[in-house]
């Protein structure tokens, strides 16, 4: 893996802006599938004041060029004088050039922003309630006792303590404490088992990042709609992701092919400010503006992005078997997709607290984001037969993300007298076939 020094982000464009007036018809149509307005036209001709001024730039530097190549023969004092002030004029000429790509090249940038990347032709069009089923794994889990939720499970079993977490750092901060701490702990190294016998690369990421690799993976560090955290007197934000550490660590570098793909598996805390969550996703768990996750990412050629991508949702499924929760998968559809996803999947697991009667909630998520963030982060491979450079694919999926799982294991695993069984494959975790309930 080369370096290529510092990280740079002063050219920025989502899609290749070299194609955007070929494909012209492509884009609108995947704009228009996902409900984006876009100004592509205005991308368009930004596009086009970048490529003029790029030339102007290398025929600027050709000059100087051959001015300097001029400068070796033999000249008396007047002509290298005259020579010398030449040269100048050709340097001021080229930084000007220079000032002038760079403004139009912020300018693309700024048109690129609101145009999402290309659409898998088989997502379904429409919005949150659009989506497509694809498959059940059991059945939802029914009682012959009154259920409870995991609030009151996790009142008998004390184990968390929402009223703490609001005093010490506001609503939706939690403790975890006695048994959800087993679990929590049991999760992670469950889940990492997991990958690490697929051949993943593990690594505890950074809980901090700058606000232009967040920028980089499509997620928006700035203004009232965003998740992210930022620390004041800081350029730095809180992650909501170990997607935006995992993809920072190969900003900017060039990786063989012959290493691909990258399989990285990361566990980090996540933060997300939730602005505008309300009603029964709020409650509990399941929306909380801190969690541990492991989470999967990763790099591939443009050719395997697609296999890939089948991939980590099957090891979802894997992970959750597992865990003897009943669960579905189902295709995001396109008007509730992130601007970076060109496909995506949702886990949803059975929660029977969940409604009057119980229902599906989104436990993992895993998208191939194709080469949107790559060419954003500037992540590239190098094919081992042209030794050309090329835009790599990158993908993420949850493996799991313990404040939800801990609401599917505490419900779906409870019992008459309020024990909670605990699943086999997390037995050697925590030490207990049950957990007894202390109130």
């Amino acid at each position: 893996m080369d370096g290529l020094g510092p990280v740079c982000f002063l050219w920025r464009a989502m899609l290749d802006p070299r194609h955007l007036q070929e494909r012209r018809d492509e884009i609108l149509e995947s704009c228009r599938r996902r409900g984006a307005d876009a100004d592509l036209d205005l991308a368009i001709a930004a596009q086009a004041r970048v490529a003029t001024a790029q030339t102007a730039v290398n025929d600027a530097n050709r000059l100087r060029n051959e001015h300097q190549k001029s400068g070796k023969r033999k000249m008396d004092d007047a002509e290298r004088e005259a020579h010398t002030a030449e040269g100048r004029r050709l340097k001021e000429e080229v930084g000007e050039h220079e000032e002038a790509l760079a403004a139009a090249r912020a300018e693309l940038d700024g048109a690129m922003e609101g145009i999402p990347n290309f659409i898998h032709p088989d997502v379904p069009v429409g919005g949150e309630e659009d989506f497509r089923e694809l498959r059940r794994s059991g059945e939802p889990t029914r009682f012959d006792f009154d259920a409870l939720d995991h609030l009151a499970l996790a009142e008998r079993h004390d184990c968390i303590d929402f009223e703490a977490g609001a005093r010490v750092a506001g609503q939706k901060f939690y403790y975890l404490k006695n048994a959800a701490v087993l679990l929590e702990l049991a999760l992670q190294r469950y889940a990492l088992d997991v990958l690490l016998e697929d051949g993943f690369t593990p690594y505890v990421t950074p809980d901090l990042a700058r606000p232009e690799i967040v920028d980089g993976l499509g997620y928006s560090p700035r203004g009232p709609e965003t998740q992210i955290y930022s620390i004041e007197n800081a350029n730095l934000c809180l992650i909501g992701t170990a997607e935006i550490p995992l993809g920072g660590l190969y900003a900017d570098q060039i990786i063989e092919e012959s290493e691909l793909p990258l399989k990285l598996a990361g566990i980090s805390h996540c933060f997300r400010t939730e602005a505008g969550s309300a009603g029964r996703e709020s409650k509990g768990l399941y929306r909380v503006h801190q969690f541990t996750k492991v989470e999967m990412f990763a790099i591939t050629r443009p050719e395997d992005s697609e296999a890939m991508h089948e991939h980590l949702v099957g090891l979802e499924e894997k992970i959750f078997q597992g865990l003897e929760i009943p669960y579905r998968v189902i295709e995001v559809a396109s008007g509730d997709l992130g601007a970076p996803a060109f496909r995506k999947y949702d886990l949803e697991a059975w929660m029977p607290g969940r409604g009057d009667s119980g229902d599906w909630g989104e436990v993992t998520s895993t998208s191939n984001c194709t080469d949107y963030q790559a060419r954003r982060l500037r992540v590239r491979f190098r094919r081992s037969e042209t030794k050309k450079n090329e835009i790599a694919h990158l993908l993420n999926g949850t493996a799991v993300a313990n404040s939800r799982a801990l609401i599917a294991l505490l419900e779906n695993h409870q019992r008459a007298d309020g024990s909670v069984g605990v699943p086999k494959a997390l037995q050697p975790f925590v030490g207990r076939e049950v957990l007894e309930p202390v109130r």
